[in-house]
């Protein structure tokens, strides 16, 4: 068994669950990028919202630099903004909104005025065609809310809204239409722009915000279709039939995503929980059972699962974790999530590697609790129907792993479905993958339980390759001498979709499997 460090005096172990680090001006010496990956972090976040691509650039290229230090595969993911809605310019101190008061919401108005029914200007030019009586209308992440009472129609067309949670109105603030069928384009001319640079830069990941319905999904993937390469953008996580694209995990930031969550994870790459917005425009009560069910989701489909925002708010300013941060974190992994997401922690916080560290240190406590529990077989339920034969025999090692009780699962995947399919099948130990696909080595670093090796020379038979698993793993301390492990492989290890063949072996006794 790995061990487990808790209190900073044991061996090191990295969690199961992944951690995605977001990118920012916390993070401007390498020196602190090598902690962050030293202490947890395996994916890191560009948030498009901020900064220019100069300074993403800046910071691309010395994540990379230090990952190729450490010898460490590490991911990029690149968040694409989405529609903002906002205010639009206000007098200099603002407009103060008072419950039971009545404001006009009118888009053609360029200056906001003040006054007994104050006249509010939006960004979005079809908000007073889109939004109907009974609609909220909320401002400043939900601070301030209104509820649409009246449209007027004509040349003018407005909303008039009555205030039901006051407070004070300024230039840009965000407004959110949680209950109206918005036909705002999900990806706007700043994000298309943004991918043609993640394209260049070869970004390992893209995230989609704004998503409503499968079909913005499905756009995206055409037009990376189009304008990706296998050299430069390689392939998602899918196997042999596997076009070249980047792969698109969608946001499910809105009440529509989750009524349409099976359309999305159809298309889709992979999902993230954005509990920021999803508390915003849905009852905040329902946001953590919400959580729950769209991890199951996930799962059911066989792609991997991101939890996001406000997981250790704290640590922007202090050294550690609250009570109940510190129980989010764990209640994520115990849902089932692949990675977990810091966002201000990294990005502009005092602290950034201990919220590494915090997080890593949660996920695995909470990790070996789970693996002392009796476990059942849960594989993907679309995968079962389908009944396919790669995720048929990652489910047949699950049987054979908790039989043997096997410390670790070995695979050659070349392009990551393998492992990926591993990955969905619930096993409490680690799943250690080889390629000699640089782009799938760092893609697999989102997967639960998935630890990537590049592997530059590939072995030319299945036995070379279990003599190189053997002594890489008893090198690295992976496994003891004498523990059992399930090896998988196929037949030549770097075409993708050859994997047919399941071993199971004992560390160091070359004469099994």
């Amino acid at each position: 068994m790995i061990p487990t460090n808790t209190d900073g005096t044991g061996p090191w172990r990295p969690p199961l669950t992944k951690i995605l680090a977001t990118v920012g001006p916390a993070m401007a010496h390498p020196d602190i990028i090598e902690k962050m990956i030293q202490n947890g972090a395996s994916l890191f976040r560009l948030n498009f919202s901020h900064g220019s691509f100069e300074e993403h650039k800046v910071r691309l290229d010395m994540i990379r630099m230090v990952a190729e230090s450490l010898d460490t595969p590490v991911a990029v993911l690149g968040d694409l903004c989405g529609p903002k809605i906002r205010v639009v310019k206000t007098p200099d101190a603002g407009i103060r909104l008072r419950p039971g008061q009545d404001v006009v919401i009118q888009p053609d108005v360029d200056v906001c005025v003040d006054g007994e029914v104050p006249v509010l200007g939006a960004t979005y030019a079809n908000v007073a065609t889109e939004v109907e009586p009974g609609h909220r209308v909320l401002i400043n992440d939900g601070q301030i809310r209104m509820l649409c009472v009246e449209v007027g129609t004509g040349a003018n067309r407005h909303a008039v809204c009555r205030v039901t949670v006051g407070g004070m109105v300024t230039t840009g603030k965000g407004i959110n239409l949680p209950d109206s069928d918005l036909t705002i384009p999900a990806l706007t001319d700043h994000d298309w722009a943004c991918v043609d640079w993640a394209v260049e830069q070869e970004l390992d990941f893209l995230a989609m915000s704004f998503v409503r319905h499968g079909d913005e999904v499905q756009r995206l993937r055409d037009a990376l279709q189009r304008i990706c390469t296998f050299e430069r953008c390689g392939t998602g996580l899918s196997g042999a039939s596997a076009q070249p694209t980047i792969p698109i995990i969608a946001k499910i930031e809105t009440p529509q995503a989750v009524v349409n969550i099976d359309s999305i994870i159809e298309v889709a790459d992979g999902i993230m929980v954005a509990r920021g917005d999803l508390g915003v425009e849905m009852d905040i009560a329902t946001v953590p059972v919400t959580q729950k069910r769209l991890v199951r989701k996930a799962h059911e489909w066989g792609k991997p699962c991101i939890v996001a925002t406000q997981m250790l708010e704290s640590m922007i300013n202090s050294a550690s974790a609250t009570r109940a941060e510190v129980s989010d974190v764990a209640n994520a992994v115990l849902d089932g999530a692949d990675a977990v997401m810091l966002s201000a922690e990294t990005a502009i916080g005092r602290y950034p590697h201990l919220a590494v560290e915090t997080m890593r240190r949660i996920a695995v406590v909470t990790e070996q609790s789970l693996r002392e529990e009796k476990i059942l077989p849960n594989p993907p339920k679309r995968a079962q129907e389908l009944r396919q034969m790669i995720p048929a025999l990652a489910h047949g090692a699950w049987h054979m792993a908790n039989d043997i009780g096997a410390e670790l699962i070995v695979v050659w995947s070349q392009r990551g479905g393998g492992a990926r399919y591993l990955s969905r099948n619930n096993f409490r130990v680690p799943i250690v993958a080889f390629s000699s696909d640089p782009k799938a080595v760092r893609r697999m670093t989102m997967l639960y339980g998935v630890y990537p090796l590049l592997v530059k020379k590939v072995p030319e038979h299945r036995s070379d390759f279990a003599k190189m698993v053997d002594t890489i793993v008893l090198e690295r301390g992976l496994v003891q001498r004498g523990q059992p492990l399930v090896l998988l492989g196929g037949k030549p290890l770097d075409v993708p979709g050859s994997l047919n063949t399941v071993a199971v072996r004992y560390a160091g006794d070359l004469m099994t499997g």
